[in-house]
């Protein structure tokens, strides 16, 4: 069976719980507003991203990318958070998902595992696997992926603002 090609960022993907739209420029304001409480980055690797001057790299690294998504509350169309397809690879069929964040104010719901599940399944109409990459003192999102039912499967260093820093890599294979 011929897959068809993946597209880093369709045009919307949503459940009742959240819908992901793909991230432009103009969202900014909100996306900066979502994302500027110092709690959300504390087990990242860039702590202070909640500052304008921090925030905006990873705005821009989000815009380039062209796989990255708004995440927005179904019910009121609040802004939540982003994160983006990356990494994709089709030799060995798969993708990574992250450079996820979700403001606090929906943290310990089922909205995560609900962006997680979106992208998922999407990604599995089309590949073998996801990746993710978690910083190593990121114990949140290590125990959200292991809830997802993915595996670690290796250590790897990214170099981030100059600093080497430890990520753990874990896959989900489709089934």
């Amino acid at each position: 069976m011929i897959k068809s090609e993946f597209n880093l960022q369709p045009e919307i993907l949503e459940n009742d719980i959240v819908k992901l739209i793909p991230l432009q420029e103009n969202h900014f304001e909100e996306l900066y507003q979502a994302g500027s409480d110092p709690l959300i980055w504390e087990q990242y690797p860039i702590k202070d991203r909640y500052k304008l001057e921090n925030f905006k790299p990873f705005f821009e690294s989000a815009i380039n990318s062209k796989g990255a998504f708004l995440i927005l509350d179904k019910a009121t169309n609040e802004v939540m958070g982003t994160t983006r397809f990356y990494d994709y690879n089709p030799e060995i069929s798969n993708v990574g998902i992250g450079y996820t964040f979700i403001s606090r104010k929906f943290w310990g719901g089922p909205y995560n595992k609900s962006v997680k599940k979106l992208m998922i399944d999407y990604a599995f109409e089309h590949l073998n696997s996801v990746i993710f990459h978690v910083g190593e003192a990121n114990y949140r999102s290590q125990k959200a992926v292991l809830k997802l039912g993915a595996e670690k499967v290796n250590e790897v260093i990214f170099t981030i603002n100059g600093l080497d820093i430890l990520h753990f890599e874990y896959e989900l294979k489709k089934v």
